[in-house]
């Protein structure tokens, strides 16, 4: 889904300031009703709220600076810096965590037992309800408009309604059996903030270190590709994520020999325009030309791409450049990342190709495999 820029930056905003809100009165009503009761664990939900607040205030500051246009040192604009908004935020709740955690297990190895009231049932259920809420509604917003921070901060909330619910479950053991429970429920509590935080954290740094697109998109964009007329392969897609909202990339087309350079001009600003519109990735365009004149030249592709990608572990041939003057064979090949000897394999597929047409000398080029 594109979405104006403007409007995607005010929907988050607004959703922040709505959790940022909404999180400080339930960190009030808990500590509050934590202390009181000598609850540990509604305290250190408590806690989890502020948190919660400093997630949705880094949240607001990230998407501020990420719309900064390009200069000169930033060339491909400021979008990461959403990316690294959402690292601060999962290593703040991993930090959290890891605090809760060893405050539970000083409560295990020294047990006091809480008061717990009809007040704290009631703060604990309201808490539940209002965090399912708030939750199901920020983490559709950062569905929406693509925003790893907000969707970490929606699927965290969610969390924190079932976490919640089992500091429930304490205060009735407590006030069925007079057992304490507190620290054990504020263990697990601990355990899973940073389970989720850890889970959290993982998204970004991919963004950041340069992850695979996924499937659905790079074959998307090469089905919109293959509309376009005069295109009769689409190879060698790549795109580099410079933020949610913006990516640059360049792919491989094959085009008849025939084709004038105004008619490749024609075809790739038809590419550009359309990837652009419908996935907003601004692509560079190489070509590869298809002999259509020769039909034996038209025959040594097909047996090239045979002796090839029959070979376990080659995915596909393409980029074929045959120069009968000076018998020369000249291919791009794409190889599956469990080849664990690329050598080999190229060995292998110009042994099989040299095996049918000896005379030839045979260049093979390695590509990586980028994307589906």
């Amino acid at each position: 889904m594109n979405v104006n820029a403007d409007v995607r930056e005010k929907k988050i905003t607004k959703t922040s300031v709505i959790g940022v809100l909404t999180n400080l009165a339930l960190a009030g009503f808990k500590a509050f009703t934590g202390l009181v009761s000598g609850s540990v664990s509604i305290v250190l939900d408590a806690v989890n709220n502020l948190t919660d607040v400093l997630s949705s205030v880094i949240t607001i500051v990230g998407i501020k600076l990420a719309k900064r246009p390009p200069d000169k040192k930033h060339p491909f604009g400021h979008g990461r810096i959403e990316y690294f908004s959402a690292i601060i935020i999962s290593v703040i709740i991993v930090a959290a965590g890891t605090i809760s955690l060893v405050e539970s297990v000083k409560k295990i190895i020294a047990p006091e037992a809480p008061d717990y009231s009809a007040a704290t049932i009631i703060v604990v259920v309201a808490a539940i309800a209002v965090k399912l809420v708030l939750g199901r509604y920020v983490k559709s917003v950062g569905v929406k408009y693509n925003s790893d921070a907000l969707t970490a901060s929606g699927a965290d909330a969610i969390y924190d309604a079932f976490l919640t619910l089992s500091t429930l479950i304490g205060v009735i053991v407590t006030l069925i059996w007079s057992v304490s429970v507190d620290g054990i429920i504020g263990a697990l509590i601990s355990l899973y903030i940073i389970k989720a935080g850890v889970e959290m954290l993982m998204k970004p740094v991919n963004h950041v270190v340069g992850t695979r697109e996924d499937s659905e998109t790079t074959k998307g964009i090469k089905r919109l590709i293959r509309t376009i007329d005069g295109v009769q392969g689409v190879y060698d897609l790549i795109i580099h994520n410079y933020g949610p909202n913006y990516a640059i990339g360049s792919v491989h087309i094959e085009v008849p020999d025939t084709f004038t350079a105004k008619q490749i001009h024609e075809i790739t600003n038809s590419i550009q325009r359309a990837v652009f519109a419908e996935y907003s990735v601004f692509l560079t365009v190489g070509i590869y030309a298809i002999d259509t004149q020769d039909a034996q030249l038209a025959e040594m592709r097909n047996v090239i791409r045979e002796c090839t990608e029959s070979r376990p572990g080659a995915l596909n041939a393409h980029g074929i450049f045959i120069k009968e003057a000076e018998k020369t064979i000249n291919f791009d090949i794409v190889v599956d990342f469990k080849v664990q000897d690329k050598q080999a394999l190229i060995k292998d597929v110009t042994d099989s190709i040299k095996a049918v047409y000896p005379e030839y000398s045979v260049c093979v080029n390695v590509d990586t495999d980028f994307s589906d």
